[in-house]
């Protein structure tokens, strides 16, 4: 997305200025911890409110960012799952989402993201993946079978501002994950089950709509 666009998309996005959520973004700013974000972030509680989305489960969770979002979406009395293999993330989003009178709706797990959601019982109506990417094919197989008919499976980063394409060939690491993105981004699209797009929006998200 060119810098003009995103500057103009942020800009009608004032409302949201709220104390908690400034500071959620300045630590993301200041330490470099890769949050979703102000564009993405209300795109999260969009979808979720479009879905009805009651039982959230998150694949990577940082110190709350994104569930700020699914928070505000599943409203009192729903939850989100969030998972993150750093207990002091769990204290950071307790205080912050705590303090956004939020953290009543989280369940948080330290631990594997994906063998946490695979602990995790019943049926969801929304997962939402943004761990690493060499795990988004694995995430995405477990995944699929839990989101109810009507449901949604989001993933961050999929289109990775277009060095998915091109991956630097000296770094191993960076073209395994660029071929774990797209195996999980074709696996998607060739599930006759869900209705899947890309919105080009920062690094890309994926949204699959589950219809059967």
């Amino acid at each position: 997305m060119s810098p003009q666009v995103e500057a103009y998309m942020t800009g009608l996005l004032g409302r949201h200025d709220e104390p908690v959520l400034l500071e959620m973004e300045a630590e993301a700013r200041s330490t470099g911890f890769p949050a979703v974000g102000r564009l993405v972030g209300p795109m999260l509680e969009l979808l979720a409110r479009a879905v009805g989305a009651r039982r959230v489960f998150e694949l990577g969770s940082g110190f709350g960012y994104s569930a700020y979002w699914f928070a505000r979406a599943v409203g009192p009395g729903g939850e989100v799952h969030c998972t993150d293999g750093d207990p002091g993330n769990e204290r950071k989003a307790a205080d912050y989402l705590g303090r956004a009178g939020l953290w009543d709706r989280i369940r948080y797990h330290v631990g594997d993201a994906v063998d946490s959601l695979r602990a995790v019982p019943g049926e969801l109506d929304l997962v939402f993946c943004d761990i690493d990417k060499a795990a988004y094919p694995r995430a995405w197989e477990l995944a699929r079978d839990r989101i109810r008919v009507g449901g949604l499976y989001v993933a961050d980063n999929v289109i990775r501002s277009s060095t998915m394409w091109v991956p630097d060939p000296s770094a191993a690491r960076g073209a395994a994950e660029a071929r774990a993105v797209d195996l999980h981004n074709r696996q998607i699209a060739e599930d006759d089950r869900y209705l899947s797009v890309i919105v080009p929006t920062r690094d890309g998200v994926l949204v699959a709509l589950r219809t059967s």
